[in-house]
């Protein structure tokens, strides 16, 4: 980059207020009315998709849906150098959860698209290309896979998935044929390693710890390990008022056991941010009168390490073996889903703080993300570093989920100023 100083930047306030116009233009595309419910591959998504493309061909991108329908928006390089084959890709996803909050991944989108419209308003010429990324999939609610279109553009999806049913029985594949893609494209559509220089993704924080600090931006460390287990517990099913306390076989207490110990497992291990939720169990037959047969209930568990949550999952599960024996139940343990932890690039996290710095005149405090992002697929690609933004309370994955005006301009001058530190190394390295 050239050692001139920067030129003026576009109001911050003007910035936030166009950031807050454009996802909650966004968040008028829902399938239930009075929430934000946007799932993969429906109606809603391709509204949302077509809005996006809208936006990314005003801002000078050439526009194009890819076969997993990832909304994809390009910037060739302004100057020529070391990177000019070379793009930077930033994204995030415009999919939410069943009656979300509108700035969960959208952000990250209209993020991306305003700073484009900054750069070029600004005359900066960057000797790398850009793509603005709309994933699709991230959340995994309509289907039980997860960051599918990432992983499709970071070349590690698995063709397996395409058979995933959502509850109506339809399959991935079925759905993304119905929508316009191709399954057999996808892998075609996987960016070479050696033409992405790396990927940014501006999100909200969805914790407290900026809103404590009063600081309006973070840099990310690394997004936590996960798993997702499905847990089933067969008891035996009996009359309510004849069958005594000592002869039951009752898979809904045994299950109360498991989710109270798997509390406790989780609160021992605080120093590795263990963190355990239950957060859907079925109980059947599902009468009043009736001893129940059957339970079967989620296990989510993430850590600031593999080897926490490993262990964490492990001493839950024997706890579990043990209660089938003294309760005479049987227990079954499935894993559905297992992340590493995903480390940002330090690369990434410098360039990143430098900018945040530039943006809040102090350093940025550095953050580890409990949630997954596609961040996490796209680290099996390329360097990738991310954003925080303060939201307020920390609320996440609920309707009062809230960005500040300001933080949100915020959050595109850091970007802008995280691209510009990137060029800036760039140029250093010839």
């Amino acid at each position: 980059m050239s050692s001139a100083p920067f030129p003026k930047p576009s109001s911050r306030r003007g910035l936030g207020e166009r950031a807050l116009a454009m996802i909650d233009a966004l968040a008028a595309i829902s399938a239930d009315d009075g929430a934000l419910t946007r799932l993969y591959l429906t109606p809603e998504h391709a509204k949302a998709a077509a809005l996006v493309g809208d936006w990314m061909r005003s801002a000078g991108l050439s526009v194009r849906m890819d076969a997993a329908g990832t909304m994809r928006g390009a910037l060739p390089p302004g100057r020529s150098g070391r990177s000019a084959n070379k793009s930077l890709l930033i994204g995030s996803h415009i999919d939410t959860v069943i009656d979300a909050g509108r700035f969960d991944g959208n952000l990250g989108v209209v993020a991306g698209i305003l700073a484009v419209e900054e750069l070029t308003a600004r005359g900066v010429a960057l000797p790398f290309g850009l793509e603005i990324l709309a994933f699709g999939d991230e959340e995994g609610v309509r289907f039980p896979v997860t960051l599918t279109s990432s992983s499709v553009a970071a070349g590690i999806f698995d063709p397996k998935a395409l058979e995933a049913t959502d509850e109506k029985g339809v399959s991935l594949r079925e759905a993304l044929i119905a929508f316009g893609g191709d399954p057999s494209r996808l892998s075609n559509e996987a960016y070479a390693r050696p033409a992405v220089l790396g990927y940014l993704e501006v999100h909200i924080e969805q914790g407290p710890v900026l809103e404590r600090s009063n600081e309006p931006l973070g840099v990310v460390t690394a997004i936590a390990s996960q798993s997702r287990h499905r847990i089933r517990i067969r008891g035996e099913a009996g009359h309510a008022g004849t069958v005594p306390m000592d002869m039951r076989h009752d898979a809904v207490t045994a299950a109360a056991e498991i989710i109270l110990a798997a509390e406790e497992v989780a609160r021992k291990g605080k120093k590795h941010s263990l963190v355990a939720t239950v957060g859907h169990v079925e109980v059947m037959p599902g009468a009043s009168n009736v001893i129940p047969a059957d339970v079967r209930f989620s296990l989510d568990v993430r850590a600031a390490t593999d080897d926490a949550r490993k262990a964490a999952v492990e001493e839950i599960t024997l706890f579990a073996r043990r209660i089938d024996k003294r309760r005479q139940v049987v227990v079954g343990v499935e894993t559905v889903l297992e992340k590493a932890v995903a480390t940002c690039a330090p690369r990434m996290t410098k360039a990143i703080a430098a900018g945040i710095a530039r943006v809040q005149q102090a350093p940025p405090r550095s953050l580890m993300s409990g949630a997954g992002h596609d961040g996490q697929a796209m680290a099996q690609l390329c360097d990738f570093g991310m954003i925080f933004v303060r939201c307020r309370a920390g609320i996440s994955h609920n309707p009062n989920e809230w960005v500040s005006v300001d933080d949100l301009g915020a959050a595109v001058e850091g970007l802008v100023a995280t691209i510009e530190e990137l060029a800036r190394q760039e140029g250093e390295a010839k």
